[in-house]
């Protein structure tokens, strides 16, 4: 196959959509509102049909082979997102986040992903230089990520606490934190951090850092999805990597892919009780990657193995993602546990919400050592927004 390299028209073409998607995107969600499933499902057929059309591009410029691996590549790359967007939900759940501030954190963290993505990528294919070997370590990360998936598949009923997590201990180490969330804000200046502390009677903890803001817990959240989707990155990368080694075409197929994640995240918010069998058909394409990435370095290195065509490669890929579908909605969830749960998180964080307005000064006094410090947590309700932040 012809090597594609980085034609100057298609990578001014990609630049300007990118840009120009980013603003539309901007413009379009500017209010805090909360997204429905109907505004979501719009917007997704939007950034799949941008997705299809330079899809379209490439095979009319560079033919039906780039085309299929860009498409392949798309596939791929939207369906191992569904894992991270279910962490995501997770992340936004145990920050008391409300929805209408979530498409803004959201936004940010897909600028973060187009940065990070573009570093692995550039990464990834300048490894593959190294030979098949490569390819077979890759191969055995990708494998290694379905098994434990595959494993963890039943660890997700207990929430888990990110008060230990990485990126919100370094946030902290820089920034004060103030204890509730501060509308859509990120950061708020210091000075009126300091006259709000003073009307309200509390205390901001870490004030002695010398910084000119201090750092709402939004900003907490947003870290802490920048850094889980960099490491979701480690295993989606190599997974991408073996439909092709040009760095444009997966480049390309990670940033329309993830263009349409923020969209996407809030239609598999409403259907994530209906899509059960989703995540098995996810473990099962990532053994089909791994086993195709093992078998093609073999086959190059020792002629013995198969190399897998992108027509083959997109032809399996869609199968095994609608297999999974179908299988959902064929095959539905016996116990209406998960919905059951749903409801009791729903009425719990709208308790704690009701509660921290009628007593915001219990509330605040409990918030700032430190916000979302689990030892205080004990003498509060269950609902997790009680031991993390003040949502008035």
């Amino acid at each position: 196959m012809e090597h594609l390299g980085f034609p100057l028209e298609t990578v001014i073409l990609l630049c300007v959509i990118v840009v120009v998607s980013l603003l539309i995107d901007l413009y379009a969600h500017r209010a805090d509102k909360e997204i429905s499933f109907k505004s979501a499902a719009l917007w997704s057929c939007f950034w799949i049909a941008i997705s299809i059309a330079f899809g379209g591009y490439i095979y009319y410029h560079h033919g039906a082979a780039m085309a299929s691996l860009y498409y392949t590549g798309y596939v791929l790359e939207k369906v191992l997102s569904v894992d991270n967007l279910f962490v995501m939900m997770a992340i936004f759940s145990w920050f008391s986040v409300p929805n209408r501030f979530r498409h803004r954190v959201l936004y940010w963290g897909v600028i973060g992903a187009f940065v990070f993505r573009g570093i692995f990528v550039a990464i990834g294919t300048g490894l593959l230089l190294f030979g098949p070997y490569v390819e077979m370590l890759f191969a055995l990360i990708v494998a290694y990520t379905a098994v434990m998936m595959l494993r963890g598949g039943d660890d997700d009923e207990e929430m888990e606490d990110y008060s230990g997590h990485v990126a919100y201990r370094f946030v902290k180490r820089i920034f004060p934190v103030w204890p509730r969330l501060h509308g859509h804000d990120f950061f708020i200046t210091r000075t009126h951090a300091k006259e709000e502390a003073k009307k309200l009677n509390i205390s901001i903890e870490g004030m002695a850092h010398k910084t000119a803001v201090v750092a709402t817990p939004l900003f907490l959240c947003l870290a802490v999805i920048e850094v889980s989707d960099v490491m979701f990155a480690f295993d989606s990368v190599p997974a991408v990597i073996a439909v092709s080694r040009e760095p444009l075409i997966i480049y390309s197929a990670m940033i329309f892919a993830i263009l349409g994640l923020r969209s996407l995240y809030f239609v598999l918010e409403s259907l994530r009780k209906y899509l059960v069998h989703l995540e098995k058909a996810v473990i099962v394409l990532l053994f089909f990657i791994a086993a195709k990435l093992f078998l093609g370095a073999s086959y190059h290195q020792f002629g013995v193995g198969i190399d897998i065509d992108p027509i083959t490669s997109l032809i399996i890929v869609l199968v095994v993602l609608s297999c999974g579908v179908i299988a959902s909605f064929v095959f539905p969830d016996k116990g209406d546990d998960n919905d059951k749960d749903d409801a009791a998180s729903s009425t719990t964080q709208e308790v704690a919400t009701t509660t921290a307005e009628v007593a915001t000064s219990k509330v605040e006094a409990s918030a700032v050592e430190p916000s979302v410090d689990a030892d205080k947590a004990a003498a509060s309700a269950p609902a997790p927004a009680d031991n993390k932040v003040d949502k008035s």
